[in-house]
């Protein structure tokens, strides 16, 4: 019993290293299209939660079903919160469209004052 549980725990901190030292590596402008990926990813496993969830048998320990409940919560926060974090950065590459006319009346204004 307790060996399965070392396995387990063993394998939870090498699999953390292993992805620090792979999402430390990857280049500023790739986060944004990794982070939607990642998101895709997430919500099968927010699926997959909800599936396992659903097949419990009634008779397994409450405490099971308590800690899967709340993975399945903080999937789902991780999945929107990813999503937010993705639309916002995706929102800076936007041109606004009161700042492009500001933008070219003040170079147009520019122009005048070269001539």
């Amino acid at each position: 019993m307790y060996g399965d549980l070392l396995a387990n725990i063993a394998i939870l901190v090498l699999s953390g290293f292993v992805g620090f030292a792979v999402i430390s590596k990857v280049p500023n402008t790739l986060h944004t299209p990794l982070m939607s990926g990642t998101n895709a990813i997430h919500g099968i496993v927010v699926l997959g939660a909800l599936v396992v969830l659903g097949h419990l048998p009634d008779e397994s320990p409450w405490g099971v079903k308590v800690i899967l409940f709340i993975a399945l919560v903080f999937g789902t926060l991780n999945v929107v919160g990813g999503f937010v974090v993705t639309d916002r950065m995706l929102a800076m590459f936007k041109t606004k469209p009161a700042a492009a006319k500001a933008s070219t009346a003040v170079a147009a204004d520019a122009k005048k004052g070269d001539a």
